[in-house]
C-alpha cells in the first residue's frame, strides 16, 4: 500500500513539473539586447524555427512517402541534389518570404540570390537548408545551418551580393538545427550559445542547453581519414598525435551538423583540410563555415583556416569554399602550432633557396 502511494505521488509530481522556457519566450526576453531592433530579428528566428518544424515532420516520414534518394540534378556546388534538399530549400524560402523580415536569401541549392520581394526588410539570410541529406536514406542525423546579416544595401531595393559578403564578424545571428534522435535548434546572437529541443506533442522548442560552453580540452577528433595520405604533414602529425593520446578517439559520421554538435558539447576538434580534389577546402564559407565558427567562438572554442580565425576571412564570392578547423582551445592551439612551424620551415627553405 505504501509503495503504491509513493509511486502515485511520484507520478503526480512528474505530471506537475514545469515544461521549461519556450523558444518564443526566450527570444522575447533576449530582444532587449538589440537596441536597434524592433522585433524583426526575433520574428526572423521564429520563422526559421517554424520551417525547421516542417522539415522535422518531412524527415520523420521520409521513408513512407518516397522522398528519399537523389533528385537527378546538381546544385551550384556540382553535388547531386537529394529530394529532401529541394523540399527543405522550398520550405525555408517560403517561411522566410512569408515572414516578411528578409529581403534576400542565399542558399546552397541556388546559383543566385533569391529575392523575396520584401524590399523594406532589414535582413538577409545565408543557409544550407539540409546538410548531409544523402544520409537520410540510412537514418543518420542531418541538419540545417543558417547565418543572418543586417543588409548594407539601401532599404527599398533588392538584395545584392554585398549584403552577404560582409564577413563573419558582421553576423547578427547564426546557428543550426540538428534532426536526430531529437531535433535541436542551437543559435547565437553574439551573447552566448543556447540550445532548444523540439517537443513534438506540443509543437514547441524548449530551452534544454542553456549557455553552452565548449570544454577547453577534448578527446575527440573528427576527420575523414580516407584522405589521410592527401593531408599536409602538419595535419598528419596532428592526427597521429591525437591517436597516441590516452582516451582520444576518432568520431566521424560525415554529417557536418552532427559531428559539430557532438564536439561542441563533449569537446574535440573538427577538421576539413585541403585535399587534391579540394585544394581550397570543401565547406562553404558563407553558410557553413561562418555560422559554425560564430557559434563555436561564442561557446569558448576556436575556429581556424590555417592562418587566421574563420570569422576574419574576407569573402570573395557568395559560394566560396574554405579550409576549416573548429574545436576546443587546447586541440586548436596544438593544431595552430603545427601549422605555424610548418609555414615557418617553408619560408626558411625558400629564403635559403632550397
Amino acid at each position: 500500500m505504501a509503495d503504491s502511494l509513493q509511486k502515485t505521488m511520484i507520478n503526480n509530481h512528474n505530471l506537475a513539473l514545469p515544461v521549461g522556457t519556450t523558444l518564443d519566450r526566450f527570444i522575447n526576453r533576449q530582444q532587449e539586447a538589440f537596441p536597434y531592433a524592433k522585433g524583426e530579428l526575433s520574428q526572423l528566428l521564429r520563422d526559421i524555427a517554424l520551417a525547421s518544424k516542417i522539415i522535422n515532420r518531412e524527415i520523420n516520414r521520409a521513408g513512407l512517402i518516397d522522398i528519399t534518394g537523389a533528385l537527378g540534378s546538381e546544385n551550384i556546388q556540382g553535388e547531386a541534389q537529394q529530394k529532401l534538399d529541394m523540399i527543405a530549400n522550398i520550405r525555408f524560402i517560403r517561411a522566410l518570404v512569408n515572414g516578411g523580415e528578409v529581403v534576400g536569401i542565399l542558399s546552397e541549392e541556388d546559383d543566385e540570390i533569391i529575392q523575396t520581394g520584401n524590399v523594406n526588410a532589414k535582413y538577409v539570410v545565408a543557409m544550407d537548408p539540409l546538410d548531409g541529406s544523402s544520409n537520410i536514406d540510412v537514418n543518420v542525423s542531418i541538419g540545417t545551418i543558417f547565418s543572418i546579416y543586417r543588409r548594407v544595401s539601401p532599404i527599398g531595393t533588392p538584395a545584392v551580393e554585398e549584403d552577404f559578403l560582409q564577413g563573419g564578424r558582421k553576423q547578427v545571428a547564426a546557428g543550426y538545427i540538428l534532426y536526430g534522435s531529437s531535433t535541436i535548434m542551437v543559435y547565437t546572437t553574439g551573447k552566448g550559445v543556447n540550445g532548444f529541443t523540439y517537443e513534438n506533442s506540443l509543437g514547441e522548442y524548449f530551452l534544454s542547453h542553456a549557455d553552452i560552453k565548449m570544454p577547453e580540452n577534448g578527446k575527440i577528433y573528427s576527420v575523414n581519414e580516407a584522405y589521410f595520405e592527401e593531408f599536409s604533414n602538419p595535419i598528419k602529425d596532428f592526427i597521429v598525435d591525437m591517436r597516441k593520446q590516452s582516451g582520444c578517439m576518432a568520431r566521424y559520421i560525415g554529417s557536418l551538423v552532427g559531428d559539430f554538435h557532438r564536439n561542441l558539447l563533449k569537446g574535440g576538434v573538427y577538421l576539413y583540410p585541403p585535399t587534391r580534389k579540394a585544394k581550397e577546402g570543401k565547406l562553404r564559407l558563407l553558410y557553413e563555415c561562418y555560422p559554425l565558427a560564430f557559434v563555436i567562438e561564442q561557446a569558448g572554442g576556436l575556429s581556424f583556416d590555417g592562418t587566421q580565425s574563420i570569422l576574419d576571412i574576407i569573402p570573395e564570392n557568395i559560394h566560396q569554399r574554405n579550409i576549416t578547423y573548429l574545436g576546443s582551445k587546447e586541440q586548436m592551439s596544438k593544431l595552430k602550432d603545427n601549422l605555424d612551424k610548418y609555414h615557418a620551415l617553408i619560408l626558411e627553405q625558400m629564403e635559403n633557396g632550397l
